[in-house]
């Protein structure tokens, strides 16, 4: 009886009390999503846009329609078309925009200057050798011109991106760029130039290239508007005339059909 008394009353085994090792889940966090574009001037762009680039052959085809094919021969580069395109546009707006990314051949002939009081100023004959351009900017429709933008839009867009601009919106780009160009003063009277002193033995082949402005205020300007004041004022005023409408057309949000 004793034995049963002792054997029922005897403690149970005590229950392990060791804390249950903890699953550490290494949390890793979610890629942030790729960021978007801010988009100021949003581009309708065409549900047909959304294929594969468009052939050279397309593309000129597509600007012989607008501009004639006589003119698109000799005076565009289709070569890698849509990254010359917006390479050439965001540059204007830098200090820089090298000729040899342009979408279009540079003017003909050398930079014409002539000797005024002593210094040399940019001759009125200058703006000559940008006739050509701007009958091609006048007579074209620019409201088919767009239409073709817009069809074209993707493909710039990715060729923006490519060239460093991932979370950029390239019409915005355009927009800014066009405001840029409007806002090239117009100074009166034929404007100073000159050439800086080249160092060495090297002598460039094309030493009218690097004429400067004498105005440290105008040589501050960017490419595209150093380039309006080269084209002189007659000329820069009929081209501000087309860009105000080209930039109405771009900021409208529909493509005009």
């Amino acid at each position: 009886g004793a034995w049963l008394w002792w054997h029922r009353s005897a403690p149970s085994p005590a229950t392990s009390t060791t804390p249950p090792v903890a699953v550490m889940s290494a949390h890793v966090p979610e890629a942030p999503a790729a960021s978007q574009p801010a988009v100021k001037h949003p581009i309708d762009v065409p549900v047909a846009a959304e294929t594969p680039a468009a052939a050279p052959f397309e593309l000129e085809t597509a600007l012989a329609e607008l501009f004639g094919r006589k003119a698109v021969l000799s005076m565009f580069q289709l070569q890698d078309f849509a990254r010359r395109f917006v390479a050439t546009v965001d540059n204007l707006g830098r200090a820089h925009a090298p000729a040899s990314l342009w979408p279009v051949n540079p003017a003909s002939g050398r930079f014409i200057v002539e000797r005024q009081d002593g210094a040399e100023v940019i001759s009125a004959d200058n703006g000559l050798r940008y006739t050509a351009y701007l009958l091609l900017i006048e007579t074209v429709d620019l409201r088919r011109l767009v239409a073709l933008y817009a069809r074209l839009y993707p493909q710039l867009q990715q060729a923006y991106e490519d060239i460093g601009f991932p979370n950029r919106y390239f019409n915005d780009r355009l927009v800014d760029v066009i405001d840029l160009l409007l806002a090239t003063p117009e100074p009166h009277g034929p404007l100073r130039v000159r050439l800086p002193e080249i160092k060495g033995p090297l002598q460039p082949e094309r030493p009218w290239v690097l004429y400067e402005f004498d105005d440290p205020a105008l040589q501050a300007l960017s490419s595209g508007q150093k380039t309006l004041l080269r084209m002189g004022p007659v000329n820069q005023r009929r081209l501000k005339a087309k860009l105000i409408e080209l930039r109405r057309l771009v900021t409208a949000g529909t493509v005009p059909r």
